[in-house]
């Protein structure tokens, strides 16, 4: 996602001005956001006397998290997918050990399965020796990945085309640690504690199968501390994921399950109706899946600081303070990309995020973003884990992978330092396995 001539070179020192980001635009005609979808929350409200009360003895607020709060399992589509965003997030992806087969692969898919599907429902699982720390499973979802290597053990006729690493980007600088792996696993949940036992116990299902490739934890706001349908902020300070399409929408099923609801919803995104033939890449043991892009992006918060205000939300198109496009006045206005302001100039600039996203682009070059921040301490890594789900990456993704990574003012603050793809098998239906579409019963 960048311009810069080597974008592995360090950041230019002082301060970045929007005079100097106009120079940059010069060069370009004018894709993607770091984005997500919206966030979770809980609203409070409270009586004339509550509030009375709390200005006198301040209370703590035990009323966030639902720890009895579930997410299915079971069903045509896996969850953690079109769900909506938990505040925490850990994935974990494993390489298979020498020598393992299929036969092999289902016996971890199925202690995989019945684990996962005991934790999600607060339930411990028959090895757990910590069986309290299931309990309450705050919206715990477990979405499995399947890698080419894995799926190659099916047979090769299985692995489809797209499923393989993404074409190298001038703004890349991969860590080859970062893009392994054959089988991922996406946890995600509203109560850490519940999560990390969760993982623990994933784990030690995985160690006899495979060896872990790399793991990262992510965050979004805390469970309650925005309301619901609230869009997240990255690290940047930035709105993320104003675009994606609304779980539940006749949008949400073409562009990610490949499929229509056939319900006869409106069609409500601003780019126009998405096509219904984007399931045609997803083979037939994918019926009910999707794919899942994920790229971990590098943050760099230091030279960041040194940008004004103005300079970032030029570089983005989008005020930070109400995510609005510059030339609007709230969040979800559609972006006017020929509207001036009084000195005649464009009010976005063509090199600008929110534009390189969108502009000479498709309706069906869009995808859901379900991202999640990451920082590992003062003066430490920051970044995004960039989960986007579509239902063809090859007419969804890459376009607009592609249109950022030639020009992206945003690329200034980025690196893309991690890339994998990933095959999501559909769900299961109870007493069955994930994956047992693949690998047959």
């Amino acid at each position: 996602m960048g311009t810069d001539p080597d974008p592995r070179c360090p950041c230019p020192t002082g301060a970045f001005s929007r005079r100097r980001l106009l120079t940059s635009a010069a060069a370009a005609s004018g894709v993607g956001a770091i984005g997500a979808v919206a966030g979770f929350g809980l609203g409070r409200s409270s009586s004339r006397a509550e509030a009375d009360a709390d200005s006198v003895a301040p209370r703590r607020d035990l009323g966030g998290v639902n720890g009895t709060s579930t997410e299915p399992f079971y069903g045509r589509h896996q969850a953690g997918v079109e769900t909506v965003a938990q505040a925490h997030a850990h994935f974990l992806a494993f390489t298979l050990r020498p020598g393992a087969g299929a036969a092999e692969v289902v016996r971890w898919l199925r202690l995989l399965t019945a684990d996962a599907a005991a934790l999600t429902q607060g339930d411990a699982p028959l090895a757990d020796s910590e069986p309290e720390l299931a309990d309450g499973p705050a919206r715990l979802t477990v979405t499995f990945g399947f890698g080419p290597g894995l799926v190659a053990l099916a047979g090769k006729q299985h692995v489809p085309d797209w499923l393989r690493p993404l074409e190298r980007f001038q703004i890349d600088d991969l860590d080859p640690a970062l893009c392994a792996g054959d089988l991922l696993l996406q946890i995600c949940g509203d109560d850490p504690l519940v999560l990390a036992h969760a993982r623990r116990m994933l784990f030690k299902d995985s160690r006899s199968f495979a060896e872990m490739a790399w793991q990262r934890d992510g965050f979004r706001r805390a469970y309650g501390s925005a309301g619901e349908g609230k869009t997240q902020r990255n690290l940047f300070g930035q709105l993320d994921g104003t675009a994606s399409p609304g779980p539940g929408s006749e949008d949400f099923a073409r562009l990610v399950w490949g499929e229509s609801k056939g319900s006869g919803d409106a069609v409500f995104s601003a780019r126009g109706e998405p096509p219904t033939d984007l399931g045609e890449s997803l083979p037939a043991w994918l019926s009910g899946g999707t794919s899942l892009v994920l790229r971990d992006i590098s943050m760099n918060l230091d030279t960041w600081d040194q940008a004004d205000r103005p300079a970032r939300e030029f570089a983005l198109g989008r005020r930070l303070d109400d995510g609005a496009p510059l030339s609007g006045r709230t969040e979800f206005d559609v972006p006017d990309f020929t509207a001036v302001d009084e000195r005649g100039l464009t009010r976005i600039s063509a090199a600008s995020h929110i534009a390189r996203a969108r502009t000479g682009l498709g309706p069906e070059a869009q995808i859901h973003r379900r991202t999640y921040n990451y920082e590992t301490g003062a003066g430490g890594a920051a970044g995004l884990l960039f989960a986007s789900f579509q239902a063809s990456i090859d007419r969804q993704f890459l376009p607009i992978q592609r249109r950022l990574a030639e020009v992206d003012l945003l690329n200034e603050w980025t690196t893309p330092i991690g890339s994998t793809v990933w095959a999501i098998p559909p769900g299961a239906a109870e007493g069955e396995y994930v994956g047992e579409t693949l690998f047959g019963g």
